[in-house]
């Protein structure tokens, strides 16, 4: 049985798997009115207030399922019919208020925003409010809370606000595509564009002419995933999907961490740039820090560089936890090496459109990474292979003082350190998800259970060495 976080992951997953079986079998444009019916039956609705508002709204999650708003170039969108059960943001007093008569919160607050009833009872003016949190700090009875929506809890970049009809609404100029409001919206209002249709559009076509091969580079944190069935069995099965081979962007991330490492100790100070969603950060919130990122491609966009010198005719496929990744093959300095990127909730749609079971299934193997290419999959690991890779080409001279970043508000701490010259570190690991890319919104599971099996699959590595497994490549 597949395992899933939470419900919304699965109603996304059968979506993807109804629009990717029906592209295999041609009936997709025909039968696209009928995949809401088959999901939400009726009569009774099952997930909103009737039937006909669910099937509504799961033909925008179909349209997005099918590449979303090409006008849009954000790979996040919202879908605002499907956002409007959230309450308004902002303080509100709660039945918590004893009405008593200090009245620290009406002291505090500069806008004359407190009120009170005859019951003594606080009341917050909406009109004159500008949500600073000062009554809130000041109660004595913790009465007064900021009902802040799960979306805007989630962006720690503040780019999610609300719209005239109270819908969310993303600033591009200031998303990372970090997908944290994907995962954390209750209602699956926000949501990744899929590219499963381009992908299934390049393996049909090198099954049927057989005029190139196609490569999948897949992200290490796939150990931790898909825990019904063996790693070995998962390889298999993306071979069934019509794949030449699998390559693993750990050895992209060998590739990175030893470059990195170079990189750092000539230059003295570095951020990483393995991570696109943090890339994104520094550059939009933190310009006068762009000429301190690694210059360095990212561990996928190394390897399928190295697989288009190789065979220049290939397709390259990117399969991993992370929608940012979406976002960063549109880039100008990656497109030509990446020809699609999906996740692993789309991976496990795909297998489900071809009926591919995997744990009948023979096991392959993955083993071109070390396990510090491979540990690149939580948080630390960075660091742990830039130290290894700064070791292995005898600059031991040069102290290592890394600053690991789990998820954006430690990213934000440590840049701002750096922007005004006093952080301590001469290398700040970035990962834009809380736990590295094991935490990723594409993710089938999350949690600290994914750290302990990114770590198991690291030392099962067959290189134990950076300079083992970048070797191969010479």
């Amino acid at each position: 049985m597949r395992k899933f976080d939470t419900k919304v992951q699965h109603l996304k997953y059968k979506v993807l798997r109804e629009v990717a079986r029906r592209a295999y079998d041609d009936t997709l444009l025909e039968s696209i009115t009928e995949i809401p019916k088959l999901l939400a039956p009726g009569p009774e609705p099952t997930m909103r207030c009737c039937v006909y508002k669910e099937r509504a709204i799961l033909s925008e999650r179909i349209k997005l399922a099918m590449g979303g708003d090409k006008l849009n170039p954000n790979v996040i969108e919202v879908i605002d019919i499907a956002c409007d059960e959230c309450p308004v943001r902002g303080y509100d007093v709660t039945d918590a208020c004893r009405g008593c008569i200090a009245h620290r919160c009406e002291d505090v607050c500069k806008r004359g925003a407190i009120t009170f009833d005859h019951h003594q009872k606080a009341h917050i003016d909406k009109t004159k409010c500008v949500e600073c949190g000062a009554c809130a700090a000041v109660c004595p009875y913790s009465a007064i809370a900021n009902f802040k929506r799960p979306c805007e809890n989630a962006c720690k970049v503040k780019a999610i606000s609300m719209s005239q009809s109270k819908a969310a609404q993303i600033n591009n100029d200031k998303c990372i595509a970090c997908g944290a409001c994907v995962y954390q919206c209750p209602f699956g209002a926000i949501m990744d564009k899929s590219y499963i249709l381009n992908a299934i559009d390049i393996l049909r076509k090198s099954d049927g002419n057989k005029q190139y091969k196609v490569y999948a580079v897949i992200a290490p944190s796939i150990s931790s995933q898909f825990t019904y069935a063996k790693l070995g069995q998962v390889i298999s099965g993306i071979k069934k999907l019509g794949f030449y081979t699998c390559i693993e962007a750990a050895l992209g991330a060998d590739m990175v961490a030893y470059a990195e490492a170079a990189e750092l100790a000539e230059k003295g100070f570095l951020t990483s740039s393995c991570c696109p969603a943090f890339v994104e950060y520094i550059q939009k919130q933190f310009p006068q820090l762009k000429d301190n990122i690694s210059h360095n491609l990212s561990p996928m966009a190394s390897i399928a560089k190295y697989i288009k010198e190789k065979e220049p005719d290939c397709k390259v496929i990117f399969i991993g936890p992370c929608t940012a990744k979406k976002a960063e093959i549109q880039k100008e300095t990656v497109r030509k090496y990446i020809d699609c990127a999906i996740t692993f909730e789309e991976l496990a749609a795909l297998f489900d459109s071809r009926d591919i079971d995997l744990t009948v299934l023979d096991e392959d193997v993955l083993d071109n990474a070390s396990y510090f290419g491979r540990i690149f999959a939580r948080c630390g690991g960075l660091a742990d292979a830039v130290a290894e890779g700064l070791k292995e080409q005898g600059r031991e001279d040069f102290e290592l003082k890394a600053c690991s970043c789990d998820g954006i508000e430690q990213c934000r701490m440590a840049l701002l350190k750096a922007s005004k010259g006093v952080l301590a570190e001469n290398f700040i690991e970035g990962m834009a998800c809380v736990g590295g890319c094991i935490g990723g919104a594409g993710c089938l599971t999350h949690g600290e259970k994914n750290k302990n099996e990114v770590n198991k699959y690291g030392m099962e590595a067959k290189e134990k060495t950076i300079t083992d497994a970048i070797s191969v490549l010479k």
